[in-house]
């Protein structure tokens, strides 16, 4: 969300989102709030610190790992406040092992990628600093069952070979398919220990590997919806025939004008009639978000997103066909 008031992000969320509100990120509050940083402040027994490359893995916490945790626990405030006797799904992020593993660097300067020990360090961490996150956010909000959301906009150059190395001139090796696929399910176990919880992998990237995340277990997949192309439409089939939820990104990030909510989810049902998918299944299926984060939005425009989000699904479940 745009801005630095933490009471005012909740405030609009819980306001805007009666059936899925979520922990706000602000990272225009500066290092330690951006998604990086936050979910390095919630890894355990590994720290970062800012350098001006970014975030490199130190020996001990630092002043940017104690500033990271410092906003998180004011985030939590906030939405503690403005849920109370809430009950129902609640959304929480944090960067997923692979984003992380891109933008992490060792302490020679080289991303975390570029060393497999490292990686499987950074997935146990992760696992362990959600764990504990995801508890306490229960503690806060009894009422909750948490959806934790994985950022992964780098997953597919991961899987490609495209995250350049430090210099710039070469590109670290593609990691395995069943590798990362592993890690996830690894991540997926640690959403599905609180009642009923779930996993969400968002990644506004071209190219989201649907298959892959089917098989490791997520039970949505959140993506820019203009990115789509028809050769993933087998892939996007399958997925929803597994029960798989689709967070449909339809509503774009940024300011601009706003097409009416039935506009806005034409596509989702030119795409269902192009799979043969029954139009009744679209309302359990689909979640309809804002194409990526709402960070570079103007406050306004972040409200209105949202509440376009609202009126868009009303008017999927309402009109399927």
């Amino acid at each position: 969300m745009p801005g630095g008031d933490a009471r005012e992000a909740a405030k609009t969320v819980t306001g805007s989102l009666e059936s899925l509100p979520y922990l706000p990120e602000l990272p225009a509050r500066g290092p330690g709030a951006d998604m990086i940083g936050r979910t390095a402040g919630l890894l355990v027994e590994v720290f970062a610190h800012v350098e001006p490359s970014g975030w490199r893995i130190s020996d001990r916490p630092g002043r940017d790992t104690r500033r990271a945790r410092s906003w998180l626990g004011e985030d939590l405030d906030a939405l503690e406040e403005f849920t109370q006797g809430y009950g129902g799904p609640l959304k929480v992020s944090a960067v997923g092992p692979w984003t992380l593993a891109a933008a992490l660097e060792l302490r020679g300067g080289e991303a975390a990628l570029s060393d497999a020990g490292a990686c499987r360090d950074l997935t146990a961490s992760l696992a362990e600093g959600l764990r504990a996150h995801l508890a306490e956010v229960r503690r806060r909000v009894p009422g909750a069952r948490i959806v934790l959301q994985l950022d992964e906009p780098s997953l597919p150059a991961v899987l490609r070979g495209q995250v350049r190395t430090a210099s710039g001139y070469r590109t670290h090796r593609a990691v395995d398919r069943a590798v990362v696929e592993g890690a996830l399910r690894d991540l997926a176990a640690v959403a599905g220990e609180t009642p009923g919880g779930a996993l969400v992998v968002h990644s506004c990237a071209p190219g989201v590997p649907f298959a892959l995340l089917r098989h490791a277990g997520v039970a949505g997949v959140s993506f820019d919806f203009s990115l789509l192309t028809e050769r993933e439409d087998d892939a996007i089939g399958e997925t929803v025939e597994a029960g798989t939820k689709l967070f449909a990104g339809v509503v774009p990030g940024t300011d601009g004008p706003l097409s009416d909510p039935a506009g806005s989810v034409m596509g989702v049902r030119t795409l269902w009639r192009r799979l043969g998918l029954s139009p009744g299944t679209l309302a359990e299926s689909v979640v309809i978000t804002p194409s990526c984060g709402l960070a570079g939005a103007s406050p306004a425009y972040a409200r209105a997103a949202l509440a376009h989000c609202v009126r868009a699904a009303k008017s999927l479940a309402d009109n399927p066909e």
